[in-house]
């Protein structure tokens, strides 16, 4: 005998493998890494003073946008057709013959850009709870349009400099195309597998056990539940769920988008207190396929949305993926668990008005969506 004491299994000490059943991969977490001093690259921290209307600002209210397009003085949100589309709704047909090796399909679709507020200077965080429902109705109605014709609806924003956005303006963007696309594709034939083994929508599952553990649960509502994912693969990655069976975010009551808008603004508001920024990241919506899919039966779907932020260490240092991430598989050091409880212990009031508050001002109750 060895005489070494068996060692019991802590996930804070041990590295081990994690079970993504959305997309049936497996995670390596290696939470021990955190320990190692860190001598890489540093990001500039985002810029913190942003003009409320910069006149070179292509998505501001009355500017001129690349195409010679004026805005106009929106008080709202705001939608257009994008100047740069990925997608087109005419692009021809490659045609059938060809080589197993070398092959090709048809493309086509819409993107389209949406402005949240006709100030540059305001995120979702800090817009009043009214005003963010009014995002989530136009997210609404894009996806009930779009998806009367195409078979997939993509919702995504991408926010900060350090996720790719060129503008500081709080917008998102809304791609549609006549495909589905890889995530959701895989994300479809992973919850079909589920529901037809266990006879209940995998994430209506596994937002009920989370409920009741606690322990990845980051903010909640009688409607609604935001968690760090057992499986999450970016340091504070979250997964927003809503409660009941919901198969697209256009299948919301009139109470549960309420409900939506004051989550978001306490999540987003802990995201950018953890380091007292602008938080980057990408976010996007996954909700069942459309166009030729509103006719068969999507009841293995459950609506939710994917936060992907890029920040690991402080305002400055990111997580890259990488090296083993780009030629095995995901990987990651802070533990899910630990994830959450930083981000659940944050406070629900924005630290940038927090002093004002302080001092008397604010928001009231209602607007803010407290």
């Amino acid at each position: 005998m060895s005489g070494n004491k068996e060692v019991s299994f802590d996930p804070k000490d041990h590295q081990h493998l994690r079970y993504n059943p959305l997309r049936d991969t497996w995670v390596l977490v290696s939470a021990h890494r955190m320990k190692r001093p860190w001598a890489g690259q540093v990001e500039k921290p985002p810029e913190e003073h942003v003009p409320r209307h910069d006149p070179s600002n292509p998505l501001c209210p009355g500017n001129t946008r690349a195409n010679g397009e004026v805005n106009p003085d929106y008080d709202s949100t705001f939608l257009f057709e994008n100047d740069f589309p990925a997608l087109q709704p005419d692009a021809p047909d490659p045609g059938s013959d060809q080589h197993p090796l070398f092959q090709s399909k048809a493309a086509r679709g819409v993107c389209k850009v949406m402005c949240f507020h006709p100030w540059s200077d305001v995120t979702l965080p800090l817009m009043k709870k009214q005003e963010v429902v009014k995002v989530i109705d136009k997210w609404a109605e894009l996806v009930e349009e779009l998806g009367t014709t195409y078979p997939w609806v993509q919702i995504f924003e991408n926010k900060g400099a350090m996720m790719g956005c060129s503008n500081p303006h709080p917008h998102c963007q809304v791609w549609a195309s006549n495909f589905l696309p890889n995530e959701p594709a895989l994300s479809d034939r992973c919850q079909r597998a589920y529901y037809q083994n266990h006879g209940e929508p995998l994430l209506l599952q596994y937002a009920r056990q989370e409920a009741e553990k606690k322990e990845r649960v980051v903010v909640e509502s009688s409607d609604w539940l935001a968690v760090v994912p057992y499986w999450a693969t970016w340091p504070y990655q979250t997964l927003l769920l809503p409660r009941r069976h919901v198969l697209r975010i256009n299948d919301l009551t009139t109470e549960e988008r309420g409900g939506l808008a004051d989550i978001m603004k306490r999540l987003l508001t802990k995201y950018d207190n953890l380091f007292e920024i602008s938080f980057p990241y990408s976010m996007g919506w996954h909700g069942a396929p459309t166009g030729p899919s509103l006719k068969e039966d999507n009841s293995h779907w459950q609506l939710h949305a994917h936060y992907y932020p890029p920040l690991l260490r402080s305002a400055t240092v990111k997580k890259f993926m990488v090296g083993y991430e780009m030629l095995a598989q995901d990987q990651r050091d802070l533990t899910p668990e630990q994830a959450a409880e930083k981000l659940r212990n944050l406070p629900e009031e924005h630290f940038k008005t927090r002093g004002h508050l302080e001092k008397g001002g604010g928001e009231d109750k209602e607007d803010s969506g407290k």
